[in-house]
């Protein structure tokens, strides 16, 4: 006789548990303490086997009986309802544990001690932006190329190119990690090669002839604009460092004495600690930097707060107030500049490449020591510095 609601609330415990059927498989365990469950009984491969159906009355025998019906269909079509209900239970915490926004949290907590504050804060931000909202949810084995194109797509519309590829290029690295780490089995950005915008080549404006260097440093000289930002266009033509290396410059990591700037690993682009060798010329300008800035923390601080850098376009806003264009002439071009020049002066490459801190492709060669080349460096650091005091006395340099 089929259970009613009637008889399950009117089930008393008895001293052992036992069952009451409510036909197909489907009946009530009553145990000792009164609990009672809903259990299917069947057999799959000639075995008899329990599927348990819930709790009641969390469970209504209305309920119950959906789900065995559920199950006998299942069986039907040769599935294992107990296997099927454990892989349903495994793919439910994988969608939860397993989604792209937690891997890539996951991977960006890891690698950000890598790189700068700035950059770890840009990279969380764009993908924040622009991938959460489409692909959080996600499990990450589950996204397809075709998804992943249809997000780039809107990057893509808006008209940002060079976002769009470092988008692509972090979801690389996030699904990379995810087969790393056991979460997917590939990386579908890889499929999107070529169906996007490319990117246009792009380089930092710089003056590589000798007499328009001479001409430049002239002007830099004649600067009628803020003392420090003409020593900064003077440090940084000397020592040609990044020009966020620069702006974010303190003074405890300046060895006058021993005549170098040594820049904390976590200001570099590549994370390791750079040397700069101080020539002659570049601490004559330190010292006079030093009657403005030395009691501070930066040598080149905001002009509406010394306790914060000097802004990222200052450089640049003073080379147009030169009536030097963007086209000309950037902050970031004095690398340019330096590396043109000392490549065709025919200076050691290693000691160019290395005092540029540029990275190395070969993971064995980048790891190298903070020092290496030091004594050529120094040297070719100092001959750059008297190259640039030729260039700006002689108006026609051979």
């Amino acid at each position: 006789m089929p259970l009613t609601d009637t008889a399950i609330k009117a089930a008393k415990p008895k001293d052992k548990s036992y069952k009451l059927s409510d036909g197909k498989g489907l009946y009530l365990l009553v145990n000792p303490n009164g609990s009672k469950y809903f259990r299917l009984k069947y057999r799959f491969g000639g075995t008899e086997k329990t599927l348990a159906l819930g709790v009641y009355s969390e469970t209504s025998l209305k309920l119950a009986r959906e789900k065995c019906d559920a199950a006998r269909e299942l069986l039907t079509r040769g599935i294992d309802p107990s296997v099927h209900k454990k892989a349903a239970k495994h793919a439910a915490i994988a969608a939860v544990t397993n989604n792209f926004e937690l891997v890539s949290r996951e991977w960006h907590a890891k690698f950000k001690v890598k790189w700068t504050e700035d950059h770890a804060k840009r990279l969380l931000t764009r993908l924040e932006h622009d991938v959460f909202p489409y692909l959080g949810n996600r499990p990450i084995n589950e996204i397809t190329a075709p998804e992943l194109l249809q997000v780039m797509r809107r990057i893509e519309v808006r008209g940002v190119i060079d976002t769009l590829h470092r988008v692509l290029q972090n979801c690389g690295q996030i699904f990379r990690y995810g087969i790393a780490t056991g979460r997917c089995d590939r990386d579908p950005s890889g499929d999107l090669r070529g169906a996007l915008t490319p990117v246009k080549s792009k380089h930092h404006a710089s003056i590589t002839d000798p007499k328009e260097i001479g001409q430049l440093l002239r002007a830099i000289d004649d600067y009628q604009g803020s003392f420090v930002v003409r020593l900064a266009l003077k440090f940084s033509a000397l020592t040609f460092c990044r020009p966020g290396e620069i702006r974010q410059a303190e003074w405890q990591e300046i060895d006058i004495e021993n005549k170098q700037w040594r820049i904390p690993a976590d200001k570099m682009k590549m994370r390791q600690l750079h040397i700069v060798p101080l020539s002659n010329q570049t601490i004559e300008v330190l010292n006079e930097l030093k009657t403005m800035t030395g009691q501070g923390k930066y040598l080149f601080p905001s002009e509406r707060s010394p306790n914060r850098p000097m802004s990222e376009n200052t450089v640049n806003a003073a080379l147009r107030r030169m009536d030097y264009s963007k086209d000309q002439a950037t902050a970031h071009g004095f690398r340019s500049t330096a590396s043109t020049r000392l490549n065709e002066m025919g200076f050691n490459r290693d000691w160019i490449e290395r005092q540029l801190a540029h990275s190395e492709k070969n993971d064995v060669r980048g790891a190298y020591n903070y020092a290496e080349f030091l004594e050529g460096r120094t040297e070719m650091m100092q001959k750059w510095a008297d190259y640039t005091e030729y260039l700006k006395a002689n108006t026609n340099p051979s």
